[in-house]
Order: structure tokens, then C-alpha cells, then sequence
């Protein structure tokens, strides 16, 4: 059984075996080279050669293509499924009791410090979220037409929270559409509240939700203009500035995924790092986890993609995560640093990158396209003794 995002080439090596690469191509009638850039992802088989190889390799042909289903075939009952069905409304009758603002902000917050730091915070996740879901969307369409404005604020306020969180969890599970959904309903919600503050981190959201679409110009327009409403908002300082500055960081991404490099370097210095002077890292407002370490991730970040290795790995070299509150933001800066080792063909130091991710955060691992494709990226190019290793990885996170 292989990953249905496994490419053709690592499938026909991983049903080929321990067999001699230049036994199977003598066999189907290529070179031994030739095999070898299919399985590289080199070179794509014609359909006789593929025909054959499957009937080499002894499985159907079907097995060596590379397909993804379609969403509509995924298992309806699973948990992650029940966190989309509950956001679409399948909530408790009209006629129960809803959970009142103060029980509904303690699980919204245990829920936002699971999916920050625990190890497993997708399966976590997928088993809190659809619960609290519900109750969250029949508390608030309660408290809409209750006659109590405090408790009304309170549920719109834990109910913009929530959302801002299923923003992230459903980005993550490859559910933009629901992403996209949820970081409106966390819009709605904020404005209802009448809340300045979850109305930043509404925008924020939604302008990762457009980063997670493709959209890096609408995501940075968006976010400037979401940082210059934010900076005159009657909140607390530090609040304001962690928000304009984790704003100031979406427009950075965005310029970065337009390529456009030195804008990026100059919005992160000139905006994102001096409002970091000021937040400490453990603030974590409106769990956007601002602060100078962000920051330093952020300039890693932009190096990494624009292909200076070097200068990114030495960016590394002074960036200490142990004091941030997202698991997240640690497991991306140890991707970036496999990724960075992966670009300069250091395929041990990748791997071993890679390791430790699998060590603090497995379920992302798992998950992570960028993750996947380094895996299958040192076991087409290392060693054979790393190769065999990564191998294994591959088959711990699901790809074989």
C-alpha cells in the first residue's frame, strides 16, 4: 500500500524492491540508466514501458500511477470529517440548553494550547473540534437573539477564537474551502463583538487563508490594510503592535511568494522587526505567536526560498525556539533548515533534519507536502545507507 500522492518513479522502486536495478531494466528491455531516471522522477515511462514494468514488478499497472482521490471518496465517518460537518451545521437541536461564554472560552483556549504544543495535535483535534464546534455555533446563534449583551459579546468572542483555529486545522488537513469558511465566520464574529483585536486576528487569518490558496498579492493587500486599521485601534500597546506585526508578516510571505525578495527583507526589517521590540515571545497574541523569534524565523524563511542557503542556514545558526508557545513554528523551522540542507545536496544532514522533526512532531511530518518531498528527495539521491533510513521514514509518516 503506497501514499496516493506517492509520484510513478518511487512507486516502481518501492515495488521493485530489494531486486537489482539493472536485472529489471534488463528484463523490460531498458538500460539500467534509463530505470533509474524513471525511478528519479527523471524521466516519465511510456505507457508500453510502464505496462511492462508492472508486469515485471508483478502488480497491476494501475498500482505504479500516481492519483490522488477525489475529496468525495473520503471516508464520511472519520473524525476530521466530523469537524467540517459540524462547521456546516449538523449541531445539537434549537430546543438544548446552550454552553454559556465562560465554559466556552476555557475550551476554546485548551483547545488553541493543544493545537499549539501537543505532539498530536491533529489527532487531538479531530477529536475536541467537532464537539466543540456545535456547541459553539448553537451558543452563538442563541446569544444572537438573547436579551443578555454581555454573555452575547463573551459567546461572539470564544466563537471568533474557535474559528481562527479551525482556520489553521483545516489549512493544515488540505481543506482550503473550509479554511476559507471558517476565517469568515471568525470575521463575522469579531465584528458582532464589536472587538478590535479578534478583528485584526480575523484578517490575519484570512490572509493566511489566501497565502494557503495562491493569492500572495490579495493576501499582502489585505494585510496592510489590516495593520494600518489596527495601529489606531483603542487596545492595549503591546496587543497593537503584536497584531500589526503579525499583519506586517503575511504581507512579508506575501511579497517572498512573489518573488519579490528585497521587499520582503526591507517590510521585515523596517516594519515586522521593530514592532517586535517591543512584544515579547511568550505574548502570543491573538495566537499569532509574534515576536522577535517569528521574526528571525520569517528572514529564514525568505532566504530559504529565494535559494541563499548559506545566508539562511547562518540566520539559523542565531534563532533559539525553545521559548516559543507553537510546536508549529518550531517544526517549520527545523523544515526549513532539512529544506535548506536539501537545496545545497547535503543529503545526511537533511535526513538527519528530518529525524528530529519525526521525534517533536510526527503528526506534521506526516503531513507536511514539503516534508514528504524531502523524504522522497534523499531516498532518490543519499547514500545507500541513508537512502535505506529514509525509506523507513517513509514508510512511518504513510508514503509507503
Amino acid at each position: 500500500m503506497v501514499a496516493a500522492d506517492l509520484p510513478i518513479g518511487d512507486r516502481i522502486r518501492h515495488y521493485r524492491g530489494g531486486r537489482r536495478q539493472d536485472a529489471v531494466a534488463g528484463l523490460v528491455g531498458i538500460s539500467p540508466d534509463y530505470l533509474s531516471q524513471i525511478e528519479r522522477g527523471l524521466k516519465v515511462p511510456s505507457l508500453q514501458i510502464l505496462f511492462a514494468l508492472a508486469q515485471e514488478l508483478g502488480v497491476p499497472t494501475a498500482a505504479l500511477l500516481s492519483e490522488t482521490p477525489p475529496a468525495e471518496e473520503e471516508t464520511a465517518d472519520t473524525a476530521e470529517a466530523g469537524v467540517g460537518r459540524a462547521l456546516l451545521g449538523y449541531g445539537p437541536p434549537r430546543s438544548t440548553e446552550p454552553v454559556t461564554a465562560a465554559e466556552l472560552r476555557d475550551r476554546v483556549e485548551a483547545a488553541w494550547r493543544s493545537w499549539q504544543t501537543d505532539a498530536e495535535r491533529f489527532t487531538r483535534a479531530a477529536e475536541t473540534l467537532p464537539r466543540l464546534v456545535a456547541d459553539v455555533e448553537h451558543a452563538a446563534r442563541a446569544a444572537r437573539v438573547g436579551s443578555d449583551p454581555v454573555e452575547r459579546r463573551a459567546v461572539l468572542r470564544a466563537a471568533a477564537d474557535l474559528y481562527c483555529l479551525l482556520r489553521s486545522y483545516l489549512r493544515r488537513t488540505g481543506r482550503v474551502d473550509l479554511a476559507t469558511l471558517a476565517a469568515d465566520r471568525a470575521m463575522r464574529a469579531a465584528e458582532d463583538a464589536d472587538d478590535p483585536l479578534r478583528i485584526a486576528a480575523a484578517q490575519w487569518n484570512l490572509g493566511h487563508v489566501l497565502l494557503a490558496a495562491g493569492q500572495p498579492g490579495e493576501a499582502e493587500e489585505l494585510a496592510l490594510r489590516a495593520a494600518e486599521q489596527v495601529a489606531g485601534a483603542r487596545i492595549p500597546e503591546v496587543d497593537r503592535t503584536a497584531m500589526a506585526g503579525a499583519l506586517q508578516l503575511v504581507a512579508v510571505v506575501g511579497s517572498a511568494r512573489r518573488r519579490r525578495w528585497w521587499e520582503a527583507r526591507d517590510r521585515l526589517r523596517d516594519h515586522a522587526a521593530t514592532a517586535a521590540r517591543v512584544v515579547p515571545d511568550d505574548s502570543n497574541v491573538g495566537w499569532t505567536v509574534f515576536g522577535p523569534t517569528n521574526v528571525a524565523l520569517h528572514a529564514l524563511s525568505i532566504e530559504m526560498e529565494a535559494g541563499e542557503t548559506g545566508e539562511a542556514l547562518h540566520t539559523a545558526d542565531a534563532i533559539d525556539t525553545s521559548g516559543l508557545p507553537s510546536l508549529e513554528r518550531e517544526f517549520t523551522f527545523g523544515l526549513e533548515i532539512a529544506a535548506c540542507h536539501s537545496q545545497r545536496r547535503d543529503d545526511a544532514a537533511a535526513l538527519l533534519a528530518l529525524l528530529g522533526l519525526e521525534s517533536i512532531a510526527p503528526e506534521d511530518l506526516a503531513r507536511t507536502p514539503l516534508a514528504r518531498q524531502l523524504v522522497l528527495t534523499v531516498i532518490r539521491r543519499a547514500r545507500a545507507m541513508h537512502a535505506r533510513q529514509a525509506e523507513q521514514l517513509a514508510v512511518r509518516i504513510g508514503l509507503v
